[in-house]
């Protein structure tokens, strides 16, 4: 549980969740191999930047570490959202629908 909170940075995981979402959605041919390595690399530069250019073992980690972390937050919320929550929430906003 340390390594989490010494290395994962709230941040650079948003900066870079936005980063890999756009990238998603806007270009048509990109494919999903290449956007956690997109977020990996962002995150690095992001922490280095954060360090004031302060370029180490642990700040490179701490980048990485974070922009992964952003595209299995993606995954997991969108999991929750087919399965779990998004299948209560329809249910809930159909039963309200009884004309």
């Amino acid at each position: 549980m340390d390594f989490l909170k010494q290395y994962l940075v709230p941040v650079i995981i948003g900066l870079c969740l936005c980063a890999g979402y756009v990238t998603k959605h806007w270009i048509k041919d990109v494919s999903n191999k290449i956007i956690p390595t997109m977020c990996a690399l962002l995150g690095i530069l992001l922490a280095c930047w954060i360090n004031q250019g302060d370029i180490t073992p642990d700040v490179i980690l701490s980048g990485a570490a974070s922009g992964l972390a952003s595209t299995g937050l993606h995954e997991a919320f969108k999991q929750l959202l087919e399965t779990g929550i998004g299948q209560m929430v329809k249910q809930f906003l159909s039963a309200g629908n009884t004309d």
